[in-house]
């Protein structure tokens, strides 16, 4: 088998600019299947970190439960029926007890209970209509990263402080250090300074959200104990969906999943990825074709030599082995000529933590470097049987005679 090597090789070698061509083709295949999958998988990540880093990865709401029916157990009449009522609220009653335990589960960065609930926001005679939301003290930025998007002032909260953001800011011609009203849906309201602004870049969050301490929204709320949901935020988003039937399996509680919400973006990213497949195997069917046919071409070039070979006793299994060595050896080289101008080129794009809208989103990790290389390697070598069979089938006396 190391004779049909040295063959192989002499024969690539023997057609010194066809083998560059057929070489700089397949690294050209290469370079379109690695930077597809950095290009397809840096701006999956990228959206993902866009659209979910700064929600809850898992959710517990707490949610009203319907009246209680009494019926007559004889006859199945409603003795008693009693409305759902629109100004009872729900909230969740253990939520000190169950904060600790979805803490120590693996996987989980940060828990952070909250109450929240809808009011009003009222400085001379301009009305603004906020949602409203307690966070403990030293958590502020534990699911949104609001420490990354103050504009002025601080993230911190604490009696008598709320933090709010800049398009509401600007609407009501607020500054760090104003007062304002704050009324809740439930009539109480609290006097507060504004010592902090956000600016997260979205309408209506900035115009509509503002941050309270938790013993300040329990006062709104006219919540004594208890909070209205608890917000978790994991170290790989990805796990979600496992983690949050872990939580409900410990608390009892309905843990939800962003991917529930986000079923939409979910959706487009495993179209986008099914988009990227189909151009990769396009990349890897023009490998096949050009490999091929050019071992084809050989192949009727070389019918003599081939004929020369059978007749000295060469066996069909030698032959065939020649050939598929030069489409591996093909393969092999452009495979990683590919790869070695794919990672040069990819080193100009910023890094993964460095990414922004302005800039293309290509993380260099999503790649496939080796994956690339080793399925150039196998379809060569598979593209290179037909080509192979076709040698083996060479009559010796009708090639010599030719």
């Amino acid at each position: 088998m190391l004779y049909a090597l040295k063959i192989a090789f002499r024969y690539l070698l023997s057609s010194k600019a066809q083998t560059a061509l057929l070489v700089l083709g397949v690294a050209l295949g290469v370079f379109i299947f690695i930077f597809m999958s950095a290009l397809i998988g840096g701006l999956a990540n990228f959206i993902l970190a866009s659209i979910a880093g700064d929600l809850s990865h898992v959710s517990i709401v707490a949610e009203v439960e319907d009246p209680a029916l009494l019926l007559d157990p004889n006859a199945g009449q409603i003795l008693l029926a009693q409305e759902k009522s629109a100004v009872r609220q729900a909230f969740l009653r253990d939520a000190a007890i169950y904060a600790p335990m979805i803490a120590a589960l693996p996987g989980v960065v940060a828990v952070s209970p909250q109450i929240t609930g809808s009011g009003f926001i009222t400085r001379g005679g301009q009305v603004a209509q906020v949602a409203i939301n307690g966070v403990e003290p030293g958590k502020e930025s534990a699911i949104v990263q609001l420490d990354s998007y103050i504009t002025a002032g601080s993230v911190r909260l604490g009696t008598g402080l709320t933090i709010i953001g800049q398009t509401l800011a600007d609407d009501l011609d607020l500054t760090v250090g104003d007062t304002i009203r704050l009324d809740s849906a439930q009539g109480i309201d609290a006097l507060l300074t504004v010592s902090g602004i956000y600016k997260i870049g979205q309408g209506g969050f900035d115009r509509a959200t503002a941050y309270v301490s938790l013993d300040t929204a329990r006062t709104l709320m006219a919540l004594p104990q208890g909070v209205t949901r608890i917000e978790i935020k994991l170290a790989d988003l990805m796990t979600a969906d496992a983690t949050a039937l872990r939580i409900s399996a410990i608390t009892g509680l309905k843990a939800k999943s962003w991917t529930e919400q986000g079923a939409q973006v979910m959706s487009a990213l495993q179209a986008q990825g099914q988009t990227g497949l189909l151009l990769k195997t396009f990349a890897m069917v023009s490998i096949v074709i050009g490999i091929a046919s050019s071992l084809l071409l050989s192949t009727y070039r070389r019918k003599a030599e081939i004929g020369i070979m059978r007749a000295m006793g060469a066996s069909r299994r030698f032959v065939v082995f020649v050939f598929v060595s030069q489409g591996a050896l093909v393969g092999l080289l452009g495979g990683l000529l590919g790869a070695g101008l794919s990672y040069i080129v990819l080193q100009a794009f910023p890094p993964r933590d460095a990414a922004h809208p302005s800039v293309m989103p290509i993380d260099i990790h999503e790649g496939a470097f080796g994956l690339a290389v080793l399925l150039t390697v196998t379809i060569a070598t598979l593209a290179a049987i037909l080509p192979a069979r076709a040698a083996a089938r060479v009559d010796p006396v009708t090639a010599i005679g030719q």
